[in-house]
């Protein structure tokens, strides 16, 4: 069994105007709802073996308070450049690449290309993935090139203001 949790940064500041968007850091609202939500899976179980995510300033620093909150090593983030404005084919080959000997997997990444991605996987459809938010689908595959493909489970959507219930 796959798990994949696809989760949108956390909110952005847009103070600097000098900064490139790479480089934008998260506002005191991302800062609070990233490890709120990573709370918010660990209250509800949901295990995360490795984390993926853009290099994007905001990606990585949201990545960085989950890790933070999961008690794992920095060794445990990968980043890669591909999911910074990704495409379903960056997310579905960043997917398919993953190591098998891993079960649950976060890739935190942006949108719109992240709500595209979440979109593709199932028949579960949403309008856009807030910040910090957490899509969350289950495949039965063995391997993580066969999950794109396979048959995927909805497990659940989650964001800050709504309570979890998976």
């Amino acid at each position: 069994m796959k798990t994949l949790l696809l989760i949108r940064h956390g909110k952005s500041s847009w103070d600097s105007v000098s900064s490139t968007d790479a480089e934008r850091p998260l506002s005191s609202r991302g800062k609070h709802d990233a490890p709120m939500m990573a709370r918010r899976l660990l209250k509800n179980k949901v295990n995360i073996d490795l984390f993926v995510s853009s290099p994007a300033k905001r990606a990585r620093k949201t990545a960085e308070y989950f890790l933070e909150e999961y008690a794992r090593k920095e060794k445990e983030l990968i980043l890669v450049p591909e999911l910074y404005e990704a495409s379903n084919k960056n997310f579905s080959s960043v997917v398919s690449l993953l190591d098998d000997k891993i079960d649950d997997v976060a890739v935190i990444s942006h949108n719109p290309g992240i709500t595209d991605f979440a979109n593709h996987l199932t028949e579960v459809k949403i309008d856009n993935m807030p910040t910090c938010s957490v899509f969350a689908v289950k495949s039965d595959v063995k391997n993580w090139s066969e999950f794109i493909d396979g048959k995927k489970d909805f497990w659940f959507f989650e964001y800050p203001k709504k309570e979890m219930n998976p």
